[in-house]
């Protein structure tokens, strides 16, 4: 596996974490990935063969060639149908919602095809310039222009929403809504309501997976420490608390997730 990240312009910076690539031969013998959710928003071409999303342990559906995959609070399964390439944009939690008028909450769990949130005629013309490009750093130019065009106001995203979001990443996911909010209180259904709408999730579900992700950079460095010292460092309150939440979240043990053929993907991503 070819796994290559990349960083955005400095006028997309606090609303792009990266663009990626990635690329994997064709194996004779394909296997399913589980990807892991990780609280952000990503716009994805597939410019090598088709790649199914399994809804269940035997049916599947064949992901759109370009979309826009949001916000997972559970695990799913893919599979390559043969080569692999991948070109993709990964937006910060509150990013994607700068871009577009649809509520990010109509994401959530599914992989929207772009024309649908920009238009045919404009992800059409997407479509072929990414597709024609002759390297990432053309797709790279061609997807900034794209999104600066389309850049909405800097008040799309409520100020409490960012606050509480910046706050979650600042502290690795630890940091309770009541201490983001201090004294006034009433503003939590508010922020609940709005945070769906931009996000795609509850505050409260976007602080487990970012303290999840803090985890899992720890399990996958070869200094790691014993689970229980893992646990802690990401403030979780004890060892079961952290191997529930990653159950929930992966489906199997944090030992477990270290061997797992199934999740080297998903691996190669967290490192």
């Amino acid at each position: 596996m070819d796994y290559q990240t990349y960083e955005p312009h400095i006028d997309l910076k606090s609303l792009v974490s990266c663009y990626w690539t990635l690329e994997v031969p064709k194996q004779s013998e394909p296997q399913k990935q589980r990807i892991v959710p990780d609280g952000c928003i990503e716009m994805a071409f597939i410019l090598g063969d088709d790649i199914k999303r399994y809804t269940s342990e035997n049916e599947f559906i064949l992901q759109p060639r370009e979309m826009v995959l949001g916000q997972t609070i559970e695990p799913f399964y893919i599979e390559p149908t043969g080569f692999v390439k991948t070109f993709a944009i990964r937006f910060y939690p509150y990013g994607f919602a700068n871009f577009v008028t649809e509520p990010i909450n109509n994401l959530v769990n599914t992989e929207t095809p772009i024309d649908q949130l920009f238009g045919v005629e404009n992800a059409d013309d997407l479509k072929q310039k990414i597709v024609k490009a002759e390297n990432t750093e053309q797709r790279i130019s061609i997807v900034e222009e794209f999104l600066l065009e389309r850049l909405n106001d800097e008040k799309t995203i409520n100020r409490i929403v960012k606050n509480t979001v910046d706050s979650l990443l600042s502290t690795n996911g630890s940091v309770s809504i009541n201490s983001i909010l201090k004294d006034d209180l009433s503003k939590r259904r508010q922020l609940e309501r709005n945070f769906k709408k931009q996000i795609g999730v509850s505050p409260k579900q976007l602080g487990k997976v970012i303290r999840l992700q803090t985890a899992l950079k720890m399990l996958l460095d070869p200094k790691s420490e014993n689970l229980t010292d893992i646990a802690y460092k990401s403030e979780y309150f004890d060892q079961a608390h952290f191997i529930k939440d990653f159950k929930e979240f992966t489906g199997i043990n944090p030992k477990e997730f270290l061997t797992h053929e199934n999740l080297a993907l998903s691996a190669l991503f967290y490192k």
